[in-house]
């Protein structure tokens, strides 16, 4: 498991959850993994107490099955829940990039294109975690600009499932379109063309089905 720094004033529950949570998506807790609570404890200096509850709230969205007496496991990949999830995402995202084409400001636009900016610079160094945190801001910046950030982080539950896809995109199919998708999101924001904007969101929010079969192949034991 990789380690996240303790960010400053983070309570122990806070940071087992973050933790667990980012070693998930980004497969260093790959599923159908065991994972323990002593050790998961031992790792990150904590007591077995905030553990616990980090798996209690991880196990209500589905991403760790619980078993009494026995070892967690980090549950198989249901395609279904992240169809789920991409829906979602379809609906919300695709109404928030309408309010960025009548709200945006030039700051917000260069914020956007200096955020785009690394993620070329990560995704053409295979940083792929850190590209996945740079392509997660880069929507959260979206629904701030909208003034709908509560709504994105209440998204964040469900949209573990589709982020767990999103990650495994990016290690077997390296797709540079999708910073391309993002720059030409901004361009259309830019120029205030709602419709091409939303087509690109859909577009975008779409690409793990059409690499599925490839996704599949390069890790076909991560799904039920």
């Amino acid at each position: 498991m990789k380690l996240l720094e303790r960010l400053p004033r983070e309570s122990g529950g806070d940071y087992a959850l973050r933790t667990i949570k980012e070693n998930i998506i980004n497969l260093e807790l790959p599923p159908g993994s065991q994972i323990s609570e002593n050790e998961l404890a031992a790792e990150m200096g904590l007591s077995r107490t905030p553990v616990r509850e980090a798996l209690i709230e991880l196990s209500k969205v589905k991403l760790v099955d619980i078993q009494p007496q026995k070892k967690s496991t980090v549950p198989l990949i249901d395609y279904d829940i992240v169809e789920e999830s991409r829906f979602m995402r379809n609906l919300l995202e695709c109404a928030v990039i309408e309010l960025n084409c009548e709200m945006a400001t030039p700051a917000d636009l260069e914020r956007l294109r200096e955020n785009i900016r690394l993620q070329t610079l990560y995704l053409d160094s295979f940083y792929s975690a850190q590209f996945l945190e740079l392509d997660n801001q880069f929507h959260g910046m979206l629904f701030g600009i909208a003034k709908k950030s509560q709504i994105f982080a209440l998204m964040q539950n469900i949209s573990i499932h589709f982020d767990r896809v999103r990650s495994m995109a990016l290690s077997s199919v390296k797709n540079t379109k999708i910073v391309e998708d993002h720059r030409e999101i901004v361009n259309a924001i830019q120029r205030q063309d709602k419709k091409t904007a939303r087509d690109l969101m859909e577009l975008h929010l779409n690409r793990y089905t059409i690499d599925a079969s490839t996704i599949r192949a390069a890790y076909p034991q991560y799904f039920k």
